[in-house]
């Protein structure tokens, strides 16, 4: 089972909160002192409430939901990406799109048209398309891929959010409980624990906390995983029954693809493509000029 220790947390400063001056009072609870002007978290109440959030996403992870880990910042968001990546677990450590969640079936919608992009990679229907369409294509494809390319997994909403600092991330806090989806946070001596459901108490700026907190949760949710599988190991579907539903949903999936690349194919034929506006660079422009002497030489 993991442990996480009061050294390790020490070690890793999880104690340091923010100056005096900036402390939210609802933090009173979690604050062990103050030192030269900065608070001290009490980190005996810190591994309480870690261990309490670990077992809550173990028995998450354990029914099969997801958790989606939040951190857009720049010392957690490489972490989060690289962990997080290791379990399976949806992320976001780019920017937040409003609605990600409150607008969920816009934001799935967007998700599926980075399969439909390979699709048509793959069948040849790009071949087919001017250079500037697959060069449009290419670069939206290439957006997506890096905005929402680490939520493709997530097809319906999250059982729970996880995020790191509940002040850079109050928009995915807030649609969170809109919703009624439970939120995990580390939240440091400026913020407000009440507004989450799990509090955990600990440096959110130092990258040695953040790194020590994630490490510590995502071997808990290895756990959960671990016990599912042991799980339906023992109480699988008969073969015949589980191959129908994967065929079911393999058929469903490719009626969206195919509306999907329709709808693409009407918005690339309807927008009025602007070379400027696609790339200033000269090696484009280069490219866009040469397409236009081979068509003049047919």
């Amino acid at each position: 089972m993991a442990n996480i220790t009061f050294e390790q947390l020490l070690e890793a400063g999880a104690h340091f909160g923010h100056l005096k001056r900036k402390w939210n009072p609802n933090m009173a609870p979690y604050i062990f002192m103050e030192k030269n002007g900065i608070h001290i978290i009490d980190l005996h109440k810190t591994i309480v409430k870690l261990e309490e959030a670990g077992n809550a996403m173990k028995n998450i992870a354990r029914s099969g939901r997801k958790i989606l880990f939040v951190a857009t910042k720049k010392q957690a968001k490489e972490i989060v990406a690289e962990k997080i990546k290791e379990i399976g677990m949806p992320y976001v450590t780019e920017r937040w799109f409003g609605g990600m969640l409150t607008n969920f079936p816009t934001i799935r919608k967007a998700v599926k048209k980075i399969s439909v992009f390979d699709r048509m990679e793959k069948d040849g229907t790009l071949d087919h398309m001017a250079k500037r369409e697959r060069l449009q294509i290419s670069r939206q494809r290439a957006k997506l891929e890096k905005n929402l390319g680490s939520i493709v997994d997530m097809t319906r909403l999250p059982a729970a959010l996880f995020v790191v600092d509940i002040q850079k991330e109050k928009n995915a806090v807030a649609e969170a409980r809109r919703l009624g989806i439970p939120v995990f946070a580390i939240v440091d001596t400026n913020s407000n624990p009440n507004l989450v459901d799990f509090a955990i108490p600990a440096n959110d700026d130092a990258a040695k906390s953040i790194s020590l907190i994630i490490d510590y949760l995502v071997d808990m949710i290895k756990e959960g995983l671990s016990e599912r599988k042991l799980e339906t190991d023992k109480e699988e579907e008969p073969e015949e029954k589980t191959s129908k539903a994967k065929l079911r949903k393999r058929k469903s999936q490719i009626v969206d693809e195919e509306e999907l690349i329709e709808d693409i194919k009407s918005e690339i034929s309807e927008e009025d493509f602007n070379e400027d506006s696609i790339d200033q660079e000269e090696e484009d422009d280069e490219e866009f000029a040469s397409e236009s002497d081979e068509d003049d030489e047919e």
